[in-house]
């Protein structure tokens, strides 16, 4: 029976998303090359404000623990778990004070109104996971830009999506990279749980009446701390918090 309610507020919900994109596409290019980032990082919060908003149409409702955990003026390293592509637009609008930036896939760059534009100008990392050298060099140098400008770079170490919740295990490499090109950063480990719902039958129809939570687990410097140690205290406080 959801199933079947699902299909015209799914139908609904898709044509406000992508009007969304196209409306904000525009007022991108406009805020960033004439009035600089700032501009350009507002508008896309409220992007994503407005496509966190859609998603209230499918009767998903949020609630963030611990957002006042967040250190502020160091860079942040936000590893996370995987669920789903709403992860990323409820990171963006709800820890939007840290000016958080992706590591993408090179697919996601090229095309999308509004989210390729975002990716190549925001300062978010795109990679060619073909490429691992590319793919190296493009987090490094993301992890050297959030070192400089005291933001935060999310990465979500499983590498795809799980599509039923249940966790991968988590990459290291990227994480490495991270750590040593930025050293005065604080490591965040955060879990999303619910969010794999809204996708459950895949992309459409969506699931209905999912409560999506995200959990900021205590932050600690990587500055004196193994890398090994790192990984393993990451990889743990997401695991543990997965529902």
């Amino acid at each position: 029976m959801q199933k079947i309610i699902s299909i015209p507020l799914s139908l609904v919900f898709y044509l406000l998303f992508f009007l969304t994109l196209l409306i904000f596409h525009p007022i991108q290019w406009v805020c960033l090359n004439l009035f600089g980032y700032h501009a350009h990082k507002r508008s896309v919060d409220i992007l994503n404000f407005f496509l966190v908003a859609n998603t209230y149409l499918l009767g998903t409702t949020y609630r963030i623990e611990h957002l006042d955990r967040l250190p502020e003026g160091v860079p942040l390293i936000i590893a996370s778990n995987h669920q789903s592509m709403f992860d990323i637009t409820t990171m963006i609008w709800f820890m939007r004070k840290i000016h958080p930036k992706f590591i993408s896939k090179i697919e996601l760059a090229k095309g999308i109104p509004s989210i390729s534009y975002n990716l190549n100008h925001g300062g978010s990392a795109v990679i060619d996971r073909k490429d691992s050298k590319q793919a190296l060099s493009a987090i490094r140098n993301l992890a050297e830009y959030i070192e400089v400008n005291k933001r935060s770079a999310v990465i979500f170490p499983e590498g795809t999506r799980s599509r039923t919740g249940k966790p991968k295990r988590f990459a290291e490499n990227g994480l490495k990279v991270l750590c040593k090109y930025a050293p005065s950063a604080y490591m965040v480990p955060v879990t999303i749980n619910n969010s794999w719902k809204i996708t459950r039958w895949g992309s459409f129809p969506l699931g209905l009446g999912n409560k999506v939570i995200l959990t900021i687990h205590e932050p600690f410097p990587v500055k004196g701390v193994s890398f090994p140690d790192i990984y393993e205290r990451t990889e743990k406080s997401v695991v543990e918090g997965i529902l």
